[in-house]
């Protein structure tokens, strides 16, 4: 089908939003103020080496310090990091590249120590795989990787490899083959857009990926000291480079800045989609074409609606997304177990959708409602397959229990959706709750009666400083309450109402 690429600029955010028949399948939002590192290289010092947990900490001038893992910093050439990613063409290729040796190969790999590779006060050349997320910093590795439009390039790596995603097998092979004719000095990993590329298109590829690699030799060969080395490209220009391709039929730029940039960097690496690039200068907001700031409001909501009238309810904890399927509304025609199937059935569309939307990342439950039947289990899991084969993120489904729990995971690089255009409540510290009024005022009573007797032998009342719907419930509600309370001090117990105090917050003072 037919698809579009929209690049809306702001002064402090660009929004890039990949649309298919007129729905949204893709979207990356970057603010100045906090863009997405991952790609970038810098030169490091070892801070902190952590024999027990097989890492260090490293510092590359960011306000945190970065984490290594062993499995990032292995020397031998031969553990090849390519054997591990050369099925595997994310959005987030580079990143995959950098950090698929120690989550996929650990298990079969036989590391050294950490404290006999890196000492601390070591100086390293490093690469971001994963950008700062919630209080953890930054994850990198020493296994440097650049990608370009056709190829990933592993200076360190002498490997050739194909995306997974390219099927044919004659393909493949004339892929292989060609990248073997020209023997690059380092690894190659053949991209999906790889798929149809001539020798000249690779060769030009690897050529200039070389040229930049060895440009970052010598500029962290100059380098004394800890910070930048090498960025990666703008959010706007990476879309392109990752998802520009025969589908795709324009591409809109609503800043004319920015148009001038795409159009230089769209002429040098794929001159032949240059006629799709279109500066858009309608007084109608270029998102409000496909609506997509109300799909992007709606991804934010907790609770997201299904058309039959069920729900899907997502939770998003640091390094967990739980997903509860809800009949809601739906009431079906048939029975109960066909009402279940076509909801479950609705929902995994709007599941994978969601993921991607909102670009989770982790661990992921999603709590179907149970069914009885294998038969419709398992049209479920085959369903779920299905629709995150879109997912340019790696995705990895185990099989649903007896309860309807699948569990999943999703690589992540960068922060969420929610992560990056909301805050944790400052009400509720992020908790999702407060207490209940009737909650408060019974701390209040029993602090109270904890200090009965100390407060028995002073003078004059008891004054207890809180919030007015504490109070208002106390005298509305507990007055039984509080008279009996009173009667056991001796003495009466005043509210001072405090409006800048939070509902939960209370102090209480001899008067």
């Amino acid at each position: 089908m037919a698809a579009e690429i929209l690049i809306n600029v702001r002064p402090q955010e660009t929004r890039v939003a990949y649309v298919d028949a007129g729905i949204l399948n893709d979207l990356k939002i970057e603010r100045r103020t906090s863009p997405t590192l991952v790609g970038s290289i810098f030169k490091g010092k070892v801070s902190r080496v952590l024999p027990g947990m097989q890492a260090a900490f490293v510092d590359i001038g960011l306000e945190k310090a970065a984490f290594l893992y062993v499995g990032d910093i292995v020397t031998s050439k031969d553990i090849s990091i390519a054997d591990t990613i050369e099925d595997d063409d994310t959005e987030e290729i580079t990143a995959d590249a950098n950090s698929s040796a120690a989550e996929t190969s650990t298990e079969n790999v036989k590391y050294p120590p950490i404290q006999e590779l890196i000492k601390e006060g070591q100086l390293l050349l490093v690469q971001v795989a994963k950008d700062p997320i919630g209080t953890k910093g930054a994850r990198i590795t020493t296994q440097l990787s650049l990608a370009g439009r056709f190829i990933v390039y592993i200076p360190e790596v002498k490997h050739i490899g194909v995306s997974r995603r390219i099927e044919k097998e004659d393909e493949r092979e004339r892929l292989r083959s060609i990248v073997g004719k020209i023997n690059p000095s380092g690894g190659v990993i053949v991209r999906t857009a790889g798929e149809g590329a001539t020798e000249e298109n690779l060769k030009t590829d690897i050529e200039y990926l070389d040229r930049v690699s060895k440009d970052i030799l010598k500029m962290s060969e100059k380098k004394k000291n800890v910070g930048l080395i090498h960025s990666e490209l703008d959010v706007e220009l990476q879309a392109l480079r990752d998802l520009l391709s025969e589908n795709v039929v324009s591409v809109y730029v609503d800043d004319e800045e920015v148009y001038k940039k795409v159009t230089k960097f769209i002429s040098q690496l794929m001159p032949k989609y240059k006629q799709n690039l279109f500066h858009y200068t309608d007084s109608k907001p270029l998102f409000d074409l496909y609506d997509i700031d109300l799909e992007i409001s709606r991804s934010m909501d907790r609770k997201i609606w299904l058309k039959s009238g069920g729900y899907i309810v997502i939770d998003e904890a640091e390094a967990l997304v739980v997903i509860d399927v809800n009949t809601g509304r739906f009431v079906g025609k048939k029975d109960l177990e066909d009402t279940i199937l076509k909801t479950n059935m609705e929902a995994v569309k709007e599941i994978a959708h969601q993921l991607r939307i909102r670009n989770c990342g982790g661990i992921i439950i999603i709590d179907f409602i149970d069914m009885e039947k294998d038969t419709h289990r398992e049209k479920i899991l085959n369903h779920l397959q299905e629709e995150l084969q879109k997912d340019r993120s790696r995705t990895q489904v185990i099989s649903m229990s007896s309860l309807g729990l699948v569990e999943m995971t999703r690589k992540r690089t960068r922060p969420s959706l929610i992560k990056t255009l909301c805050k944790p409540c400052p009400y509720c510290d992020g908790k999702g709750y407060t207490k209940k009024r009737s909650t408060v005022a019974n701390e209040i009573f029993r602090e109270l009666e904890r200090d009965l007797d100390s407060m028995k032998n002073q003078k004059g009342g008891v004054v207890v400083h809180c919030h007015l719907d504490v109070v208002d419930w106390i005298y509305e509600v507990e007055g039984n309450t509080l008279d009996q309370l009173e009667s056991k001090l001796g003495k009466t117990v005043a509210f001072k109402v405090e409006p800048k105090y939070h509902t939960e917050q209370y102090e209480i003072f001899a008067n």
